[in-house]
């Protein structure tokens, strides 16, 4: 462990693997979606049945403990003002272009309405308003996707509420000069440990709504925790394993679901630092979030097209068309509004307030 390089020394390297390692993550994510986007059936999948979680949601583990680590980097060396900007000229012009393609030219290709009457159907502009405003994935358009398993076309936007939430969490934390020191955060990982740990000892079968209310935010804490406390801690292939060992040990008690976090937001930064750094696994091109959203929508549609195909026969078309689609929201949508934000940041750089490292 001494030998292991710490997590400042790894950000010091000129590479990363953090591109890298969320494109991957988003690629597991529509890998998962071709089991149950045909059978309507999350567990059809095998991992689902060995660890509890399918491979999405483990994927999804991932993204939130990347999330944490990057976000809280970047309030601590962007200052407030430019945080804000950064995240919301990140998350919001994809989605809005998401939702407004599904609703207005997926939706009124593949809805059995007539053109006009789809165009003219409160529940298309409800769509629209409770995706953008709330996140809201279940909502279906009118006459699209009747026969699916599943009728939501945006059914992975709702991590989202929970990703903004957690911003908000981190924009708290900074304005109260808590990102100055590194215990706040650790009583934060602490605190949804033992909220879900309470939760599980209440309830026979946890709700899937609590438990992800709690497990998200406590990786993405675990995530923050990572950067805070970068001098210290040490990135190795041993607290790792010795966290897998101890899941398999505890599989059926309480702590399992915690271990199983904590060991998936060390493992996502490991992963990021170490072996994607040294492979330079770190494309130009950030796609990830790109086929996040539009992954569900073209399965569903492939779907719909040919139902009577299996998820395995359509997951290699379904991946050529999303990393197509993905790559245009790169270039027309996501990587200007980058620049703009870079060049609005550079505008401000003498008036953004800095929070002092840990």
């Amino acid at each position: 462990m001494r030998a292991a390089p710490t997590v400042a020394d790894a950000l010091a390297r000129p590479h990363n693997g953090f591109t890298g390692l969320r494109l991957a993550l988003s690629l597991a994510v529509v890998v998962s979606h071709a089991f149950s986007v045909t059978s309507g059936n999350a567990l059809d999948e095998p991992l689902a049945r060995a660890t509890g979680f399918t491979l999405g949601e483990h994927a999804v583990n991932g993204f939130f403990a990347v999330s944490g680590f990057l976000v809280t980097m970047s309030l601590d060396r962007r200052g407030v003002r430019d945080y804000v900007l950064a995240r919301a000229l990140r998350i919001l012009p994809g989605l809005v272009a998401a939702t407004l393609l599904v609703a207005l030219v997926l939706g009124a290709a593949m809805t059995t309405l007539p053109l006009a009457d789809y165009l003219r159907d409160g529940a298309l502009w409800r769509f629209v308003r409770g995706t953008l405003t709330t996140f809201k994935s279940n909502a279906a358009l009118p006459g699209v996707f009747s026969d699916n398993p599943y009728r939501s076309p945006l059914g992975t936007v709702w991590t989202l509420k929970y990703e903004v939430l957690c911003y908000l969490g981190v924009l708290v934390a900074g304005l109260l000069g808590a990102l100055r020191r590194p215990w706040p955060v650790l009583l934060c990982v602490g605190g949804f440990a033992v909220g879900l740990l309470a939760a599980e000892a209440t309830h026979a079968d946890l709700p899937k709504g609590l438990e992800t209310a709690l497990r998200l935010p406590l990786i993405f804490a675990c995530g923050a925790a990572l950067y805070l406390w970068r001098e210290r801690i040490r990135l190795s292939v041993w607290p790792l394993a010795a966290l897998t060992l101890a899941c398999l040990l505890l599989h059926r008690t309480e702590a399992y679901r915690v271990l199983l976090f904590l060991g998936e937001a060390y493992g996502a930064v490991w992963l990021a630092l170490t072996v994607m750094a040294r492979a330079r696994f770190d494309p130009a091109a950030d796609l990830s979030y790109g086929i996040y959203l539009y992954g569900w929508p073209i399965q569903q549609s492939l779907h719909a097209l040919w139902p009577g195909a299996s998820g395995a026969m359509l997951l290699v078309p379904a991946l050529a068309l999303t990393a197509l689609v993905a790559a245009a929201s790169w270039y027309a949508v996501e990587r200007p509004a980058l620049r703009l934000k870079a060049r609005a940041m550079g505008r401000r750089t003498l008036g953004t307030i800095k929070p002092a490292g840990p």
